[in-house]
């Protein structure tokens, strides 16, 4: 069974339907690409996908170190590249609304970096991941 199923619905617009949810989601190409810019572009998920992974990973981690990272809040900036146009960096600042002891910060951390979407993106495409504690 599929994951997902796209439509192109024309004037470089699809609509996304995650199959077991029914939740749909609109992508445009960018202004700077042709497009209208009236929803999330499909590099923008990309960036957007990798630091809702980091949350839940991050999150899954916290639970099994008995604490909450409930509220904590990403900034999250695509930079595109030429020469093939791509993504060229996403950067994260990851915003924890509580300070965390050195083992709870450490456990954040290496969290973040392994989560799958990360783990997924090429080596080209740099990640840079700054995190705020007390926010």
């Amino acid at each position: 069974m599929a994951t997902v199923e796209t439509i192109y619905l024309g004037d470089l617009r699809s609509e996304a339907t995650h199959v077991q949810s029914g939740t749909k989601i609109l992508t445009d190409a960018p202004t700077d690409n042709h497009g209208k810019g009236e929803a999330f572009s499909p590099t923008d998920l990309v960036a957007t996908a990798l630091g809702s992974c980091m949350l839940t990973i991050m999150g899954l981690a916290a639970s099994t170190g008995n604490f909450d990272i409930k509220g904590t809040r990403l900034e999250i900036t695509k930079v595109m590249a030429a020469d093939p146009r791509r993504i060229g960096e996403i950067k994260i600042d990851i915003h924890f609304p509580m300070d965390y002891t050195d083992k709870q910060r450490k456990i954040l951390e290496n969290a973040a970096h392994v989560c799958p979407v990360a783990k997924s993106l090429h080596p080209d495409c740099k990640q840079t991941f700054r995190f705020f504690y007390g926010d």
